[in-house]
């Protein structure tokens, strides 16, 4: 067995981050040879990755942002186990190197993000790596872009909610204002689509049936029931439809009039919302 002295230990800890009994323990099983060892190193982390998968990873980062000409952004969410590893700067600095690479070069999925090189390692396994590192299970739980003729991005104080929005103009006096102030709202209001055209079959039908129990429960007459699920549904519209909120700034009016005010052409093309814990 290799004579594993305190300086190469100190070595691969520096290269690596691993904890000090991590970095001894893989040093002697790789007979004091470092690239074995930080390959042992790695391994660990995808058992690690494996060993605790039943656990949640419910912290983490969302970072929104946009290429600088506003034509394309992303949505990121890193997660790990703990608050601790999330205000890690390594952590940090990971997840924003792989927002830059996204930025630079547009992946259409989790997939080809994940495949991505940073410095000679995919991003899977970058995660890996940290895991490793760490001890904690951590996973790319969201990855998500709009592309067109504007986008613009809003980051709550703290990275724990991350918002992003695509409109079809890209220039006129007051659109980032605009933009501003809708991701605002996407990120205070949580809707769940543009308009009531894009709720899904399912979630309408679902709405209705809810609404007609409701209204069979507080003992309303069946012939009565249609026309006040549909009352219901019809709020939860404005509930929970972007256009037909209550705009926050002025809630004399709703989104959908507030860019009309603005410019009856400006539509939304597309907007995404994610939250740590959602």
């Amino acid at each position: 067995m290799a004579n594993i002295t305190a300086a190469e230990v100190n070595k691969l800890r520096q290269q690596t981050g691993a904890g000090m009994m991590d970095c001894k323990n893989a040093l002697v099983e790789a007979n004091g040879d470092i690239e074995h060892a930080i390959d042992i190193l790695r391994k660990k982390g995808q058992k690690l990755s494996l060993k605790r998968a039943e656990k949640n990873a419910n912290e983490g980062i969302v970072i929104a942002r946009t290429t600088e000409d506003k034509s394309f952004g992303i949505l990121f969410m890193l997660n790990c186990e703990t608050d601790f590893v999330a205000k890690n700067q390594e952590f940090i600095d990971f997840a924003q190197n792989v927002v830059a690479m996204a930025l630079e070069l547009k992946p259409r999925s989790v997939d080809e993000l994940s495949a991505l090189k940073i410095n000679g390692r995919t991003v899977a396994e970058g995660v890996t790596d940290l895991i490793g590192k760490t001890g904690e299970k951590m996973e790319m739980s969201h990855y998500e872009f709009i592309e067109s003729a504007k986008v613009y991005a809003y980051n709550h104080q703290g990275n724990r909610l991350a918002t992003l929005i695509g409109f079809s103009a890209s220039e006129f006096a007051g659109l980032d204002q605009i933009g501003h102030e809708i991701t605002m709202q996407i990120a205070a209001m949580n809707p769940i689509a543009i308009d009531k055209g894009d709720v899904s079959k399912e979630m309408i039908d679902r709405e209705v049936e809810v609404g007609k129990e409701q209204a069979r429960e507080e003992g309303k007459p069946e012939e009565m029931l249609e026309k006040i699920a549909m009352g219901k549904l019809n709020k939860f519209y404005k509930e929970n439809t972007l256009l037909n909120q209550e705009f926050i700034r002025d809630s004399s009016m709703t989104v959908g009039e507030y860019l009309a005010k603005a410019d009856k052409n400006l539509k939304i093309i597309a907007f995404k919302r994610a939250m740590l814990g959602a």
